[in-house]
């Protein structure tokens, strides 16, 4: 079984940048890597998609609220995906899940929550105003 570990997160002023990592570990070897996302929730709100890469051709795409402040990327010889996070916002306060083993390319091209079998622990985001 795979396990997918979050960290980075914290407690950071508007404007501030945080980068989060997720390291697979494991028997990876069970896990698909087409696809692997950030997710984030917030109290009392939905799961929502905020980036998710297509590992093999490194195709990312992004949530239109985190669009050209947040990044995903990867490094395969450590399997680690990461997300880095600049000029941030209130709004993007939550905590944030790395996800992996999705059955559907569809499913990952819309960063659908559900589509996704592997979830980390979450990493805690904060950003005061």
């Amino acid at each position: 079984q795979v396990q997918l570990v979050e960290s980075g997160g914290g407690s950071v002023q508007a404007g501030g940048s945080l980068r989060l990592s997720c390291v697979a570990s494991g028997d990876t070897s069970s896990l698909n890597y087409m696809c692997m996302g950030w997710f984030r929730q917030a109290p009392g709100k939905e799961r929502e998609g905020v980036a998710i890469i297509y590992t093999r051709d490194v195709i990312t795409y992004y949530a239109d609220s985190v669009k050209d402040r947040f990044t995903i990327s990867q490094d395969n010889a450590k399997n680690t995906v990461y997300l880095q996070m600049n000029s941030l916002k209130p709004e993007d306060t939550a905590m944030y899940y790395c996800a992996a083993n999705v059955a559907y390319y569809s499913d990952c091209r819309a960063l659908k929550a559900g589509g996704f079998g592997s979830w980390g622990q979450g990493t805690q985001v904060t950003v005061s105003s």
